[in-house]
């Protein structure tokens, strides 16, 4: 039998700076524009995906093959993909894995997500690394560069954009199993799922708050402790945000922050966040452990950091966790309060298990009070 291949239609990416290159299209037929990255995973693609940190950015896969094992409903962190749009070498029509769904190419048609593939990646994250992340365009519907161009130049950096109140809960809700030990106050600032399950496989009764929540309806819960999620956007411009985690901290329940969560309880405590020339994002980065020296493999997605200088000039925080790559801070916690965060995602979901100590040790804070 012989085998009949789709042609694609052309696809264009166009960078801030005016660099373009030539694809073809995928997912949607479309334009789309966000702030370009890329991930260095060989897996978890649905995982980084649906994650809401990811939203309003367009993601260069690093790996060659993507949408190789399809898709499977069960294989998220959101409620929808988050991306704006995705950039690949190699996108797979079929998919070898029997307990798949459906292929990547009808996930993204269905999602509304325009992508492009057939991209030389290699050069494209040589060239984002040196030249720093910026906005980009793909489109498969329009190939006038002139027109594209004026179009990017509308779209937002985002440095200084908030965007957690676009994936946030609207409603609270809440997950537990039987007979929970800890009440866990978790505030979504765009929560990955699997930070959820991570506390309620350790005993742990949640209930997630939209990002808007006062401090007295917290309360009302009676939590053992305060989860700060992930999300993304620029921290520093939440302004509310920050005066209500350092209001929590106060409170002297424990509280445990990843990623955005992370920057927000520095930003509490009078320590400034940046905005960084590529960011980290893959699963394979590593981080030491300051206080056990033992160093770990972790799952990373961010393009903002905190200043190593106000860190250290501030007596009350002590550095927990060093990148090995770049010597970024990658974790901190304070000294006369169980309140401790991490950079990095150690719920993973794509990514090793090397850092799902933390959810015990956060366990443990709460169950000194």
């Amino acid at each position: 039998m012989q085998l009949k291949y789709q042609v694609k239609p052309k696809a264009i990416l166009l960078l801030q700076d005016g660099k373009v290159f030539e694809g073809k299209a995928a997912g949607k037929i479309g334009t789309t524009t966000g702030e370009i990255c890329f991930n260095t995973g060989m897996t978890g693609y649905q995982e980084i995906f649906t994650d809401p940190s990811y939203f309003g950015q367009i993601i260069v896969m690093a790996n060659t093959h993507i949408g190789n094992y399809g898709v499977q409903k069960d294989e998220v962190e959101s409620d929808s993909v988050k991306i704006s749009g995705m950039i690949c070498k190699k996108l797979n029509n079929g998919y070898s894995r029997k307990r798949a769904d459906g292929s990547l190419q009808d996930y993204f048609t269905d999602a509304g997500i325009v992508a492009i593939s057939d991209i030389d990646t290699r050069a494209l994250v040589r060239y984002i690394r040196d030249k720093g992340a910026m906005n980009c365009i793909i489109s498969s519907d329009n190939y006038d560069v002139a027109s594209l161009k004026a179009q990017l130049d509308k779209v937002p950096s985002m440095e200084g954009l908030e965007l957690s109140s676009k994936v946030s809960t609207k409603q609270a809700y809440e997950v537990t199993n039987e007979n929970p030990a800890y009440r866990v106050a978790l505030m979504d600032f765009g929560a990955k799922k699997n930070i959820i399950r991570s506390l309620v496989e350790r005993g742990c009764h949640v209930k997630v708050f939209p990002m808007k929540t006062k401090l007295e309806e917290l309360m009302a819960f009676k939590p053992d402790g305060f989860m700060m999620s992930n999300g993304p956007g620029d921290p520093g411009v939440m302004k509310e945000e920050i005066a209500l985690v350092k209001s929590i901290i106060d409170t002297n329940i424990p509280v445990f922050g990843i990623c955005l969560g992370h920057q927000l309880i520095a930003e509490s405590q009078g320590i400034s966040t940046y905005k960084m020339h590529a960011g980290h994002r893959g699963i394979n980065h590593p981080v030491k452990n300051l206080i056990t020296g033992k160093s770990e493999i972790t799952s990373q997605n961010h393009g903002f950091s905190v200043k190593a200088e106000d860190v250290k000039n501030n007596t009350n925080i002590e550095i927990t966790h060093m990148n090995l790559n770049d010597n970024t801070i990658e974790g901190i916690r304070m000294k006369d309060k169980k309140v401790f965060c991490v950079q990095y995602h150690p719920e993973s979901n794509p990514g090793p298990y090397d850092s799902r100590y933390l959810f015990d040790d956060f366990v443990k804070n709460m169950g000194k009070n």
